[in-house]
């Protein structure tokens, strides 16, 4: 069974009970998605499959056959860097750093569904042009938990992409 992870296929052959999460790190070696609660409920393991933020953990590896799955593998290499992960180093949005993938997978995904015009819990109007204020981008970020409490870098951070991006 097929999976495109970061541009390479991936054939899975394993216990159909294996998570993604699973599958990334032991079947792929890719080992930046990180096991946090290991029950969906603090994003470390946050992943785009076909575009869409998922919790990796949460869900079966065969259940993505022919889906185009990115991890932070995928974003940038340490000689060019993708810009969140350059804002995330500029901000120090990170400190122990093992939600820091999560984290900036999310965050692109956040972006992406700003820029389609997806409103969320705390937008003024929802029939407006998504505007990702302070508030905004705390709250679509709030699937993802940092223990060492970096929130207001990571936000500053992703301020700073969405900035450069107007």
């Amino acid at each position: 069974m097929p999976l495109t992870i970061n541009g390479t296929d991936h054939d899975f052959t394993g216990d159909p009970r294996t998570t993604l999460l699973d599958f990334l790190r032991d079947g792929c070696g890719l080992t930046g998605t990180k096991k946090g609660c290991d029950h969906g409920q603090c994003g470390a393991c946050t992943v785009l499959v076909n575009g869409q933020r998922i919790n990796s953990c949460l869900t079966l590896a065969v259940m993505h056959e022919g889906d185009a799955v990115t991890t932070i593998e995928g974003f940038g290499t340490p000689e060019e860097l993708h810009p969140l992960q350059e804002a995330f180093v500029r901000h120090d949005g990170f400190q122990c750093g093992y939600c820091t993938p999560g984290q900036i997978c999310s965050a692109k995904a956040m972006l992406d569904e700003a820029a389609n015009g997806w409103a969320s819990f705390v937008s003024d109007d929802i029939t407006a042009p998504v505007s990702l204020t302070r508030d905004e981008i705390r709250e679509r970020m709030s699937g993802n938990l940092c223990r060492c409490g970096a929130y207001s870098n990571i936000v500053d951070a992703i301020a700073e992409v969405v900035e450069a991006g107007r």
